[in-house]
Formats: C-alpha cells, structure tokens, sequence
C-alpha cells in the first residue's frame, strides 16, 4: 500500500512537468509528514550523510575534464587519428566516428559530451563528403552512447553510490562490453555504408597515421592515466578523476593551445552548473532510497518474487523491460538512483552479481539515451544536426536495434562484464 502511495505521488508529480529531483524530494517529504513517524531532524541529518562519499567526489572531477577535452581540440585530434586509421573502409568517416567515440568516451565519461565533442566536428565533414545527414546523425547519436559504458563513466560512479559497489570493478567491468558495442555498432555502420555505397576517403600512409597518431597522443594518454593508475593501485577513481580534470586543464591550455587562460573561468562555471544539478539529483535520491528502506519495500519485493518462485531469467528480463520503460521519460541519472536501490537487493538475492547488474544497468541507460522521447543523445544530435526528433528517431533505428540485440547478450551473458575485473583480482 504505501509502496502504490509513494509511486503515485511520484508520476503524479512528474507528469505536472516538474524537475525530477524536485519531483523525489517532495514525493519524501509528503510521505514522511503525512504517513509516517519520523523525526525532521533524521531528514536532514540523510540529506547531509547521502552525499558525504568519498566516491561522489569523481562527478564534478569528470565532467571538469571531460568540459576542458570538449573545448580543448583533443576530440578534433582524436577524429584525425580515428580517420587516418579506418577512413578508407566502408562508410569510412562513419567508422571514424564510432571510433573516435570510443576513444573520447574513454576519457570523458559522459555521452553528451561524447556527442558533442564527435558530432560538433565530424557531422559537417560527413556531409561536405556526401554522405546523408541521417547517416550520419545515426551513427554519433548510438556510438556517442558508448561515454557512459566505456570507462571512465559517470553512471558507474552513480551506481556504485546507490549500491556500495565497488567504482574500480564496475571501471574494469565496462572495458570488454563496451569495446564490443564500439565493435557492434561499427559493423552496422560498415553494413549499410557498404549496401548503399556510401563514399570511402583515400587510404592514409602510414607517416600520415604516424602523424595524427603524434598529435593525438596527449589526448590518449589520458586512458592510460586513468585506467593503469586505477588498476596498479596507485590511486582510486576519485583521485583518478582529480588527476584527469589536472591533465586535460595542462593539454587544453599548454600543450594543445586551444583553450586561452581566459576562457577557463568559462569552463568551470559550466562545470559547476552540471556538477550542482547532478549533486541535487543525487541529494534527492537518497532520500527517495531512505523513505524505501524504511518501508522495506526492496525487501518486500525480493520476498514476493522468491515466494513466487521467479527465478533469475524472469527477474533479469522484467528488469530490461522497467528500464527500458524508465528511459522514456527519465535520464540516466535519476534512472540509476531510483532504481538500483530497489532492484538491487532483489538481484543479489536470486545470485546475481551486483558488478554485472550495474553494466548490465549501464547498457539500458544507452539505450535510453538513444530513443525518444527523452533521449538525451537525440536532442544535443537534433542541436548539432537541425533535425527534428521524429526525424532522428528514424535515422537511429538500425544502430538501435543493434544494441538491443546487445543488451540481450549482455543481460544473459555476465561472463562478458566480470572476465576481466576476475582476471585482474578485483571481484
């Protein structure tokens, strides 16, 4: 009962238009004056405890570096290198940006930004060489999605706050899942540019490849900061993202020369504006995850589904379908702090691993960024394109299904997330 009241007030709320994170905190507090006991002071005292992890640190940190990489021409680097390397392929610039995607996101942690960075540069270039403006616009708005998959990520970092879970393994998890998206989403790319003999560039020498891999190399060498520090242990993803947002600030301003000293109070201020709308998201959320843990109602859920004999296929599709769902109307952020609180304890009771659950988590989130109609992906690709959202929801629908195809393999394959953190001794 209080479970149907809670979830009432809370898409009742929603549908008026109201922010979500408004939306949760209201939904709480009307539940706590008026159907509860509990004291005003214990509110407060969680709002303030929810957000105090060391781990909520990494957020502003990665959206800090992923801003000074968006405005500091690594992404126009990386687009040459990714060119020089597959350009003269089928549908060569399309795989460039699947490519270059790959590359941004494993620096950036964000698909926004991802497609952003890509799409802002590699859209027009696509066009000037003939191909389709859907094409195009398809292929950056899917592989753009790969930000929040490819580590370092954002929602990982949420996940891990929701579920106590380890930020270094989920990292580590995402590495081979998202290298066989990237892979995926390149072959449909390849497909269609092959069956409508879409242009090729001319094929790069090798000294050309040399030279943008040259020029490149600062950018890269992000991943191999990020990454190898967090796997040898010599520092933690918080302290990562610290050392990421230092490194992309000295390649923006003093290696690559594209940002000026004056247009970085610019950045930080964007940055602030991100950091402080996802910290009041999370605020809320973890009252939201308070007033269900109070009224045990994850725990109610885990006891009925096991009651009622639901075993972990059924739990892992209905799952899929919620997400899903939820991606309709909601962006991954909120998804991810509403859900996995209530989700995950039912998960860990039928025996799924909770690194597996998050990726598997991750991938309904792309998904979700890549249909309307809230697909955050869909709308900053309608800004770089012109297109209208009726319009772009047509030019994804092959890379689309593609990666539903994906989520399947993913859902029912946990061999594919945890390989890797196993081999490495972090699960």
């Amino acid at each position: 009962m209080n479970a149907m009241v809670i979830f009432g007030l809370l898409a009742i709320l929603m549908l008026t238009g109201m922010p979500i994170s408004i939306s949760l905190g209201l939904t709480v507090l009307t539940f706590l004056f008026t159907m509860t006991q509990v004291p005003l002071e214990s509110v407060a005292l969680k709002l303030f405890t929810g957000i105090e992890k060391f781990e909520i640190m990494a957020i502003p940190f990665f959206i800090l570096a992923g801003n000074f990489l968006t405005h500091g021409g690594v992404a126009k680097r990386m687009i040459n290198f990714a060119t020089s390397m597959v350009g003269h392929w089928y549908g060569g610039l399309g795989l460039a940006g699947v490519l270059a995607c790959a590359l941004f996101a494993a620096v950036s942690g964000s698909s926004p930004a991802t497609v952003v960075a890509i799409g802002s540069i590699l859209l027009p270039a696509m066009v000037k060489a003939g191909f389709p403006n859907k094409f195009g616009a398809g292929v950056i708005a899917t592989s753009g999605a790969l930000g929040i998959l490819i580590p370092p990520s954002i929602v990982m970092v949420m996940y891990s706050v929701a579920t106590n879970t380890s930020v270094g393994a989920l990292f580590m998890a995402g590495v081979i899942p998202g290298l066989a998206l990237a892979a995926t989403l390149g072959g449909v790319t390849w497909y269609r540019a092959k069956k409508f003999d879409y242009p090729r560039q001319p094929k790069a020498t090798w000294g050309e490849r040399w030279k943008s891999f040259r020029a490149s190399v600062w950018g890269l060498l992000l991943i191999v900061v990020v990454m190898g520090g967090i796997y040898t242990g010599i520092f933690t993803p918080t302290e990562a993202a610290a050392m990421s947002a230092v490194y992309a600030f000295i390649c923006a301003v003093f290696i690559y020369r594209d940002l000026g000293l004056k247009d970085v109070p610019k950045v930080l201020l964007n940055s602030a504006n991100m950091s402080a709308m996802l910290l009041y998201i999370i605020t809320n959320a973890v009252l939201f995850s308070f007033i269900m843990t109070n009224e045990n109602i994850p725990q109610a859920l885990a006891d009925w589904m096991l009651g009622n004999g639901l075993g972990m296929i059924t739990f892992l599709l209905a799952v899929n379908v919620i997400l899903l769902l939820a991606g309709n109307f909601m962006e991954p952020s909120s998804i991810v702090l509403i859900f996995a609180p209530i989700l995950f304890p039912v998960a860990v009771a039928l025996g799924i691993h909770p690194v597996h659950f998050g990726i598997l988590m991750v991938v309904n989130m792309e998904v979700g960024m890549c249909h309307p109609p809230v697909g955050l992906n869909l709308y900053v690709a309608s800004g770089i394109t012109k297109m209208g959202i009726t319009e772009l929801t047509v030019a994804v629908w092959p890379w689309l299904l593609s990666m539903l195809g994906f989520l399947v393999v993913v859902t029912y394959w946990p061999g594919l997330s945890l390989w890797l953190p196993q081999q490495l001794g972090m699960l």
